[in-house]
């Protein structure tokens, strides 16, 4: 193991996404099962994201759901990725991490997005639409200040329990977005979604433009995306199959599906432009066997000198993708225990 990858954390975001034959409740007891999973392999966090009206992902309300996995853990900490700041009341933000921190002190995360819903008919059921996004900046302020005590955007209101407590912050950015984190002097959680050279460019900006802070003295960088191990590098490719054709179908039928079985997926016919999409979506993730996922993680983390990396891997068969989080929790060192993943 390369000394990169050993002074790296590894963390875990698990979207809830739902799979064909299997209701939505399913896909969030899933998710808090494999939270105790998590933890037993030895990963540093455990997020859960935050997504409306999206047929294909059960997790619409990420801090009920973290606290059902801070309750069914004991030791790893426990986030969101995020809570989409825009779509709430800054007070209401504040009270709800308040209480999760109350309940479970020590162990909570507060990742917060600047994303609003996907379409004009979610933003409006929301009360919100694409330019809340840009008041971002404004809305962290105000939150942040309910937790010291010194919020001005409303006089006299208080956020109970949250005043006082100190909740690590995290901003889930890409691009100028990162400069929000800088400017806050807060984590930045950032993915290669427009490609690594604009992810590598947002980071160096961000580092440039850091102000230390009391959630921050220095920068600090999670590298957030898709890392599929297994024995072979097929078996780790046909991991990366349903969330790929989801992303395909989505973008050629307008609807976002539940992951099917990849045998399925690959027997089903497939237009010129969806097969295009569904290949793209296969690249530029990092999966392979342990050697082969080694070199891509080294590689990445050597030129973005991350501090951590949360993992975000979605995939039809859930015995899967455990085999592939306990093998990563192999290769990258980690002092966990395979207990947990007998069925």
């Amino acid at each position: 193991m390369s000394s990169v990858i050993a002074q790296t954390r590894f963390s875990v975001l698990d979207r809830s996404r739902t799979r064909e034959a299997h209701a939505a409740p399913q896909a969030l007891r899933d998710t808090v099962d494999l939270a105790r999973r998590i933890e037993a392999l030895g990963y540093h966090r455990f997020w859960v994201s935050e997504h409306h009206s999206v047929p294909g992902v059960a997790g619409s309300a990420p801090t009920v759901l973290a606290a059902a996995v801070a309750a069914a853990t004991s030791t790893i900490r426990v986030g969101t990725g995020g809570v989409m700041l825009p779509n709430h009341q800054p007070l209401v933000v504040a009270e709800q991490f308040g209480v999760l921190e109350s309940l479970f002190p020590g162990r909570i995360d507060m990742g917060l997005g600047r994303s609003v819903g996907f379409t004009d008919g979610i933003r409006r059921a929301l009360g919100r639409d694409k330019q809340d996004a840009g008041a971002f900046a404004t809305q962290l302020s105000e939150l942040l200040g309910y937790f010291t005590g010194d919020q001005s955007a409303h006089p006299q209101v208080h956020a109970h329990p949250a005043e006082g407590l100190r909740v690590p912050a995290f901003v889930l950015a890409t691009g100028a977005g990162a400069q929000v984190a800088a400017a806050a002097g807060l984590p930045l959680v950032i993915a290669a979604a427009r490609g690594e050279d604009e992810m590598l460019r947002a980071i160096d900006g961000y580092r440039d433009a850091f102000r230390p802070s009391p959630w921050g003295e220095r920068p600090y960088v999670v590298l957030s995306g898709t890392v599929a191990v297994a024995g072979t590098s097929e078996e780790a490719g046909r991991l990366l199959v349903p969330e790929a054709w989801a992303s395909a179908y989505s973008r050629t039928h307008g609807s976002f599906p539940p992951l099917a079985p990849v045998d399925e997926i690959l027997a089903r016919p497939m237009g010129d432009r969806e097969r295009g999409l569904f290949d793209d979506a296969r690249r530029g993730h990092i999966h392979g066997t342990e050697d082969e996922v080694a070199d891509g993680l080294e590689k990445v983390l050597g030129r973005s000198g991350a501090d951590e990396y949360l993992v975000v891997t979605s995939t039809y068969d859930r015995g899967a993708l455990l085999d592939s989080y306990r093998r990563l929790a192999g290769l990258v060192g980690l002092a966990g225990t395979d207990a947990a993943t007998a069925a």
